[in-house]
């Protein structure tokens, strides 16, 4: 799973960000609540602890989108005097806690299944009946639409949140497929199967919470843009003709944004206006070629 997906630039302005993230968000929050609620009822009367652990999931979902659009609109507050560089990293903060109460409910789901497992005794095990295998295929397809669906606004809006959450709602896809694998094999005749599906829905579901948590920790923690995005920059800043080199060139995220510092070698004869006027050049051109950049710092030193 790639977490960490391209997020070009933010197209859209504030207020139609804010609309998106809560339209999305509160589809996520309906869907997730009828399908936790579907398939809660399908695993009760079908029988099956795979179907159930998964009931669980998708309830879990329905918290973790509330934690998502709270992170959002915190991330989107405008710079004070406490923040002056602004609240963005609020939203990795937001997909942290997305991945410790992913953690959580893939724990408590994997402690049950195992146990089971371990007790042995697998033929007093209930087979699970068939509304619990038509819960599983039905959650397959709705968990797969919503992940393309909050994935195509994530990208859209630039938000590493919401394709956190899109990210959830591909775990629960898989899930749901450990779930159908494994209501298919005890209907099958090995009844243990469903506690197998229910561990197998554990690590995913403990994957998707370490990816998620890895990507908004390196967002938290000043990583630099990746190589292809330093080239960009590197080439962007060069386009000047009055660049002579580059002697520095570094970048960080700051949540969804981008810094950039750069020392450019000019002309050891240019005045400080002359100079400043470069400087500024290059800045404006960063900006008007890189949206996610917020800040840039330039430095003119005299080439040797």
């Amino acid at each position: 799973m790639e977490k960490n997906e391209t997020i070009i630039k933010r197209e859209v302005s504030e207020p139609e960000f804010q609309k998106i993230a809560n339209k999305v968000s509160f589809l996520t929050i309906l869907a997730n609540t009828g399908l936790s609620l579907l398939k809660l009822l399908a695993g009760i009367l079908a029988h099956s602890s795979a179907m159930i652990s998964d009931a669980i999931h998708s309830a879990s979902d329905v918290f973790s989108t509330v934690v998502v659009i709270i992170g959002i609109r915190l991330a989107a507050k405008e710079p004070d005097k406490e923040h002056p560089y602004g609240h963005e990293r609020l939203e990795c903060v937001a997909a942290i806690v997305l991945a410790i109460v992913l953690l959580i409910t893939g724990l408590g789901i994997g402690a049950d299944a195992l146990g089971k497992i371990m007790k042995g005794n697998y033929d007093n095990l209930q087979t699970p009946g068939v509304p619990a295998l038509i819960a599983a295929i039905l959650s397959i397809a709705v968990k797969e639409g919503m992940y393309w669906y909050t994935r195509f606004y994530a990208i859209k809006i630039d938000s590493s949140a919401l394709m956190a959450d899109a990210w959830h709602h591909r775990s629960d896809a898989f899930s749901s497929i450990g779930a159908l694998i494994g209501i298919a094999g005890a209907r099958l005749g090995y009844p243990i199967m469903d506690s197998v599906a229910s561990l197998v829905i554990f690590l995913f579901i403990v994957k998707a919470a370490y990816d998620i948590f890895k990507d908004a920790l390196d967002k938290m923690v000043d990583h630099s843009c990746d190589e292809e995005t330093e080239k960009a920059i590197y080439a962007c800043v060069m386009k000047n003709e009055k660049v002579l080199g580059i002697d520095l060139l570094q970048t960080r995220i700051f949540g969804n944004k981008i810094y950039v510092d750069v020392e450019i070698a000019a002309d050891g004869s240019y005045t400080l206006r002359e100079a400043h006027t470069i400087a500024e050049a290059v800045h404006e051109d960063i900006e008007k070629n890189f949206p996610k950049v917020k800040h840039i710092m330039i430095h003119v030193n005299p080439a040797d």
